[in-house]
């Protein structure tokens, strides 16, 4: 039987829910989300929907369903046994209220989709009921290539047909115009069409320690789609190699004590090539957002009215982590796990070494450069013992990956790693 998709509104509207299970709770917060006055009739409930009854943000009846709940009602979902959710399909069909019952399509009137939701655009997919999986396996193939940008994108799109509709203009003429808008931007990060804002988007991209599997899909689906990307030193070469042939890519790197690019200038070429409409990657190694400057850069982009969004990567502390076969967070040993660089701003104080001894947990020390021995010292004097475990990981998840497993007493006499190099601290290996 064909289906007629429509998108409903239902703010104000009453929608009944039978049944109070976990799957029955699941369908709440969508219903909720679109301003549904939610009813929900069953003996018992799971704890989520006591809570949202004990709130008043629903309504809870507890007792059996009876035809007369359904007086009144713009859509019922059933989420119970299928001779309960018959029951509740013939005395709504007799209203004709229209059904959804959960993973039972003879008691359906309607079907619950699989949504690609951006903001205003909603992309709903479905299968009649017939293969549920198929439409999750769609959905996320467009998520990946409709991302969370088309959200702001929809709404400028919005905000230039308001103001088509404002002018006074042939009809004709304005729909060419509208349609010429859609057609000629082609999408949120490429050049503004007609009646568009100019700005590109620039993206923060967490590239992580350096094996190319560890990158996030959404990181390799917007690499693909850049215009220029400024990467740092970290990055290996197989990751980029994923970049497109056709993008600008600058090396922005600083190390070895090389020529270095400065931070400003880095910032005013960002703002420059988004200003211009283009779509920019910044890739750095690990997470950006840890200890590698990306403040800065938002301060420069959001001075300059530049979108950018950020998409996080797994940090150098994860891949030292799984390299060396040991978890940061082990309760056996403490509640805390501490994250701290030993490259310091210039006028920034050392850290509070004791305080970091007395919380116990694991420490990871981003970027040692060859300091391990002053940081020992440090840490014994503050408290820690020398035999306290610890892991030199260099170039963790990449082929010439190194692993050095010590104690703190013994770190300052160790070979020094090649960079990039992190220095885990108070985690236990199965030697321990």
């Amino acid at each position: 039987m064909p289906l007629f998709p429509i998108f409903v509104k239902l703010d104000g509207r009453p929608v009944l829910l039978v049944g109070a299970g976990p799957v029955g709770e699941a369908k709440i917060a969508g219903l909720l989300s679109a301003g549904a006055l939610v009813t929900v009739v069953a003996p018992t409930a799971t704890p989520g929907i006591q809570t949202l009854a004990e709130a008043g943000t629903i309504a809870w009846q507890r007792r059996e369903f009876a035809p007369q709940d359904l007086d009144g009602v713009s859509l019922v979902v059933a989420a119970v046994p299928k001779d309960i959710a018959r029951a509740v399909y013939e005395a709504a069909r007799i209203r004709s209220v229209l059904v959804n019952s959960v993973d039972d399509p003879d008691n359906c009137d309607f079907y619950y989709p699989a949504v690609v939701n951006r903001g205003d655009l909603q992309i709903a997919i479905s299968t009649g009921g017939h293969s549920p999986a198929l439409a999750q396996r769609l959905r996320i193939e467009l998520e990946q290539q409709f991302g969370p940008e088309y959200e702001s994108w929809i709404r400028r799109l919005g905000e230039a047909r308001q103001g088509l509709f404002a002018r006074d203009m042939d009809p004709d003429e304005r729909k060419k115009k509208l349609h010429e808008m859609a057609a000629a931007a082609e999408g949120p990060t490429s050049t503004s069409g007609p009646g568009l804002p100019g700005a590109g988007m620039v993206y923060l991209v967490g590239g992580g320690p350096g094996d190319p599997e560890l990158l996030t899909v959404k990181a390799l689906r917007i690499l693909g789609q850049a215009d220029v990307v400024l990467h740092d030193d970290l990055l290996t070469d197989e990751i980029l190699e994923l970049i497109p042939p056709t993008a600008r890519i600058e090396c922005v790197g600083k190390r070895h004590g090389e020529r270095q690019m400065t931070q400003e200038e880095i910032n005013r070429r960002l703002c420059r090539y988004g200003a211009a409409g283009q779509t920019v990657v910044r890739l750095k190694g690990g997470d950006g957002a840890i200890f590698g400057r990306a403040s800065e850069e938002m301060d420069a982009l959001r001075a300059s009215d530049v979108p950018f969004t950020i998409v996080p990567g797994v940090t150098a502390a994860s891949g030292a982590a799984a390299a060396a076969r040991v978890s940061l967070t082990d309760r056996r040993l403490g509640s805390a796990l501490v994250f701290l660089t030993a490259q310091r701003c210039k006028g920034n104080p050392p850290p509070n070494w004791k305080a970091v001894a007395a919380l116990g947990g694991a420490t990871a020390i981003y970027m040692p450069g060859g300091h391990e021995g002053e940081l020992a010292r440090q840490l014994i004097e503050a408290g820690l013992a020398s035999s306290t475990p610890c892991f030199v990981v260099a170039g963790a998840s990449r082929p010439d990956e190194q692993v050095v497993e010590t104690t703190l007493g013994e770190l300052p006499g160790i070979q020094h790693l090649p960079r990039p190099a992190l220095l885990l601290i108070g985690v236990l290996s199965a030697k321990h």
